[in-house]
């Protein structure tokens, strides 16, 4: 691992783990491709509570976690079912947020709207409990989208004029980059390095106390280009397992 002060000037910052967001952790000999996916459903359950409680800010903000979450464990399910995924994502969600993004939202179609997203999402987490395991790469591919989802989350915030939770997002990916960037730099030695760099010079573009928006997303987005080259060679060498 290249030598860096990429966490002066942040503060201690506990990321949210895959474990994270089901508040527990997984049974000792569950794969990690079904806790994965598990742990995510919470992020559906705190969606349906707040809209049961008329609370649509709570709602979008929980709704905007699945979408975070979900883009880390996607991978499975498409795989897995093309169908499933295509009604998970292309169906409800899109459902959701677009009546989300209404003037008035029409909060009982969004509560029913949840309610099926949860019983399929339910169907995804049977079929992929009793499949027979993935190649362990699509594991690998998780772990990289999981970890990315925290820097995919730092350019929205900053449009949206989220300093704080920009910050956040991109402690978080910070935090567990050294978890994973042996997968980069077993891919890809030119990814890595431009990974490394520009991590050091985001955090230190971050440190003011009102940061150039501009020049944060134009480093984040080089960062994440970056990563995605290593992760597209990794995605090629686990789809050409499947038979």
């Amino acid at each position: 691992m290249m030598q860096r002060a990429r966490r002066i000037g942040f503060g201690l910052f506990t990321t949210l783990a895959v474990v994270g967001f089901a508040g527990q952790a997984p049974a000792a000999d569950e794969r990690f491709e079904v806790s994965s996916i598990k742990a995510v459903r919470v992020t559906l359950v705190d969606t349906a509570a707040a809209l049961q409680q008329g609370n649509l800010a709570k709602a979008k903000e929980a709704f905007d976690n699945y979408d975070s979450a979900w883009n880390g464990i996607e991978v499975y399910i498409d795989t897995r079912s093309k169908p499933m995924y295509d009604k998970i994502e292309l169906d409800l969600q899109a459902r959701i947020n677009k009546e989300m993004g209404q003037p008035t939202p029409d909060l009982a179609k969004l509560r029913a709207d949840i309610q099926e997203m949860i019983g399929k999402y339910d169907e995804a987490i049977a079929l992929v409990s009793s499949a027979a395991p993935l190649s362990p790469l699509f594991d690998d591919i998780a772990r990289l989208r999981i970890e990315r989802s925290h820097l995919r989350e730092v350019n929205p915030a900053l449009k949206a004029g989220n300093i704080a939770k920009a910050r956040k997002s991109y402690e978080a990916f910070d935090a567990n980059w050294d978890s994973i960037e042996d997968l980069i730099k077993a891919r890809s030695a030119d990814a890595y390095v431009a990974v490394e760099k520009g991590m050091i010079q985001i955090e230190q573009a971050l440190m003011p106390e009102k940061p150039d928006a501009a020049q944060v997303t134009a480093l984040v987005t080089a960062v994440n280009t970056a990563y995605n080259s290593a992760l597209a060679i990794l995605v090629k060498e686990a789809k050409a397992t499947i038979k």
